[in-house]
């Protein structure tokens, strides 16, 4: 099959750093190709991800530097290469593209919404439903999608043999992710002080939001035993999740997803989270983390997430969210499309999450 794919503008394939969206396109591409699959990834030209690429903006936009005329003119060349290139299917992870997508020819078309489901998006891709088969990544997100038809709902996966498996001996708690209200860094500090763990923050900090958030917010319960590290990636980040005794993700928002809680569980790190979004869908509460609906029950965790058995939450990410899993759904679906002669609905049927704490 030949599969092309289109990333976002504003970050590079795979992120340098932060970028959960490109991360996920990054480990997409790799695992189609190791499945004999050719792909063709059309994103920025500072992309690294090892399969071919074609590209019109040289760099990353970033996300302060994207406009709604610079994505569009990188969508108009992705899906002239796709065409080009004669794509079997088109796979879009932007928002404009499945819009554009429908005034070109002969293109068969799926697009993930790895954002919430919201008025405006849920306006979108109601519209292009017709023609673009549309991917949830998770229950909680196609639960508000609000009458757009879902052709399969596919959690996020990744390698977990690139997360060795840690001991968390380190004796500290560990929140990862960006210097922003929705996500609960400021909580997580004046939690980790209420309960006296030790905690160290590492977060995205490169927007003048985030930066006067910080100040603001977070700033004032650092010192002793609640540290901010900065933004780490790569083998940093491994390390840092293999040393913790928890990842504590006290999110502030129904997140679609969270993909930072299941590399935790591939390190052998609990998670302690709110019960908000995907979390209830990714967290087995009692066993490989906990839900915690109030402060009261997020301090008990955290002095509680130590004794959880490490190994069921390795197991957990090998058995239910590999990069293994994430690319055999994506393929059923592409297969799906390209059989049919309309874009295939899923019938979504409510989970049943686990109650918190």
């Amino acid at each position: 099959m030949r599969i092309a794919v289109i990333a976002p503008p504003s970050v590079p394939v795979p992120p340098p750093a932060y970028g959960g969206t490109e991360m996920v396109i990054d480990g997409l591409c790799r695992g189609l190709t190791r499945r004999g699959h050719d792909v063709l990834l059309c994103t920025t030209g500072d992309s690294t991800c090892p399969v071919e690429r074609s590209w019109l903006l040289q760099t990353a936009c970033g996300l302060t530097g994207w406009t709604a005329p610079l994505e569009l003119a990188h969508l108009v060349a992705a899906y002239d290469a796709a065409a080009r290139w004669h794509a079997d299917i088109v796979h879009d992870h932007t928002i404009l593209g499945p819009v554009y997508a429908g005034h070109r020819t002969g293109v068969v078309a799926v697009a993930t919404n790895h954002g919430p489901f919201d008025a405006h998006t849920t306006s979108i891709y109601r519209a292009v439903a017709a023609h673009v088969a549309v991917i949830a990544i998770s229950w909680s997100q196609a639960a508000k999608s609000d009458g757009v038809p879902i052709a399969a709902v596919i959690h996020h996966g990744i390698d977990p043999a690139a997360f060795p498996f840690g001991s968390g001996d380190g004796g500290y708690a560990v929140f990862l992710g960006r210097m922003s209200p929705d996500k609960g860094p400021h909580t997580a500090a004046r939690l980790a002080r209420e309960a006296g763990c030790p905690l160290r923050i590492a977060a995205k900090m490169r927007e003048p939001l985030e930066r006067r958030f910080f100040e603001d917010h977070v700033r004032p319960f650092l010192g002793g035993r609640v540290q901010f590290v900065g933004e780490v990636a790569g083998s940093a980040k491994s390390e840092l999740l293999a040393g913790a005794m928890c990842l504590v993700n006290p999110i502030e928002w129904p997140e679609p997803f969270g993909i930072v809680m299941i590399e935790s569980l591939a390190s052998g790190t609990p998670v302690v989270a709110a019960p908000r979004g995907a979390a209830p869908e990714i967290v087995d509460h009692g066993r490989t983390g906990f839900l915690c609906g109030d402060d009261e029950r997020f301090v008990a965790a955290l002095h509680a997430a130590g004794r959880l058995d490490r190994r069921a939450c390795r197991a957990a990410a090998e058995s239910r969210f590999s990069l293994d899993r994430m690319v055999q759904e994506h393929l059923a679906v592409y297969e799906r499309v390209l059989g049919a002669e309309e874009p295939p609905r899923a019938a979504l049927t409510r989970r049943v999450v686990r109650s918190s704490a």
